[in-house]
């Protein structure tokens, strides 16, 4: 049975949060956890750990890929129009397996789903390079990328329930972990790939190792919340929320879309259009090698100065300033100073983790909060989808990168609209009357 619980003070002036606290607001020694667990500074230490350890591994499977597309091709006797839609899997398998999340927290605790969903990363991991052909190598890393899918909704749930008083900063230390994980992948695999023998398939399975450890320590972080709370999950579905009807859900999951879709733009052209621009492809590298690093410190400033803040769209459009910044400096002078050009537009992709904030910030419920996680990774990662495809269909029709560039640009005015309106310091609760 649960830990008896006293209730605790609502927020000045706001709704109260099932008697939770604010967010980053001061801390007892032990504090609730929803879960149905009280947590000691022990176990939230641990937690903490395995969220981290688990955020690293959900974005290698992902970044491994591009810098041995190549050799992957040849390997497998991949043809290009299957090489290019590979690179749109990803965002499809987080699409279809992560709208099953809400279902699955029904029935178990979420520190379970994490775990298993880490599992089926490791196994899909160790398994898709020694596939003997193209069918199941893209098989295989569906069950990767399916366990991705349900753990990125899982985790704002675990971060909303564990630590209540901590959610922006919480988020952005598990943000940091996607970002060093994104980043370690895309920029050790090629040397790793040569210190194990040269052969691509090695190098792709090794990423399989870190997702065990992850695997392990959520399995015992698993056992030890069901034991506590006497086996028993806490039922937190959200199929009574019709999010649709929620003008914050569609927000957030369209602040969300379009920042995934500037990522993937960003993370796809950017070393063509300094090529394009006349400088080498070492350098180019090396310029986009830049994004995710300074990704890694704002991954875990923003969403901690985000949540002490009562509304987060003046921080959404700063962010979004800074995209228009960096994209006008790549058109106009990309080779004068380009480094600061990417260092503006990494700064100005921490949209996606302050995305990540307001999924714990906009819900009161527990039901709230899977159901925005889920709905607004799921649309937004489906909005995402077309993004990288077309801005690769204008560029080989215009033979330049003005159109291209001129769209982003214009897609930055929604995201800055939807980030003001998912900032409001409103519930999806209070949208649906409930």
């Amino acid at each position: 049975m649960s830990a008896p619980q006293e209730p605790l003070p609502p927020r000045e002036g706001l709704p109260p949060r099932e008697g939770l606290p604010p967010s980053d607001g001061p801390a007892n020694q032990t504090a609730p956890s929803q879960e149905g667990v009280p947590l000691t500074p022990v176990a939230g230490v641990v937690i903490l750990v395995a969220l981290v350890l688990a955020a690293f591994n959900l974005r290698p499977a992902v970044t491994s890929v591009g810098p041995l597309l190549e050799e992957i091709r040849t390997g497998l006797g991949m043809g290009g129009v299957v090489a290019g839609l590979l690179t749109a899997l990803p965002a499809a398998c987080f699409v279809a397996f992560g709208s099953l999340a809400p279902r699955l927290v029904a029935r178990s605790f979420p520190s379970r789903l994490v775990w298993i969903a880490l599992a089926a990363v490791t196994v899909g991991l160790a398994l898709r390079p020694f596939m003997p052909g193209t069918a199941t190598f893209v098989l295989v890393s569906c069950l990767a990328l399916g366990g991705i899918g349900v753990a990125n909704i899982m985790m704002p749930v675990v971060v909303r329930r564990a630590f209540p008083r901590r959610v922006g900063m919480v988020t952005g230390v598990y943000s940091m972990g996607l970002t060093l994980g994104a980043a370690t992948a895309a920029a050790v695999t090629v040397p790793l790939t040569g210190a194990l023998g040269g052969d691509w398939r090695y190098g792709l399975a090794f990423w399989a190792v870190p997702a065990v450890l992850a695997m392990v320590l959520w399995m015992g972080v698993a056992r030890w919340i069901r034991h506590r709370a006497g086996g028993r999950p806490a039922g937190a579905s959200s199929g009574g929320l019709r999010l649709t009807r929620s003008r914050t859900a569609w927000a957030v999951a369209i602040l969300f879309g379009l920042q995934s879709t500037q990522a993937y733009v960003t993370m796809g052209w950017v070393p063509q259009i300094y090529r394009d621009a006349g400088l080498s492809a070492t350098y180019a590298g090396v310029l986009l090698a830049l994004i995710p690093a300074i990704g890694v410190p704002t991954s875990f400033l923003v969403p901690t100065l985000a949540a002490r803040l009562r509304t987060q769209g003046g921080v959404a459009v700063g962010l979004t300033a800074l995209g228009f910044v960096g994209y006008l400096g790549l058109w106009i002078m990309p080779t004068t100073v380009p480094w600061l050009w990417v260092l503006v537009l990494g700064v100005s992709q921490s949209v996606f983790p302050l995305a990540l904030t307001m999924i714990g910030l906009r819900t009161r419920s527990a039901a709230g909060t899977v159901g925005l996680s889920s709905f607004g990774q799921s649309i937004g990662y489906l909005i995402s989808i077309p993004g990288p495809i077309v801005v690769g269909a204008l560029y080989e029709a215009t033979g330049g990168w003005h159109v291209p560039i001129a769209l982003l640009l214009v897609l930055l005015v929604p995201q800055g609209v939807a980030g003001v309106l998912a900032g409001r310091n409103r519930f999806v609760e209070d949208d649906l009357g409930v």
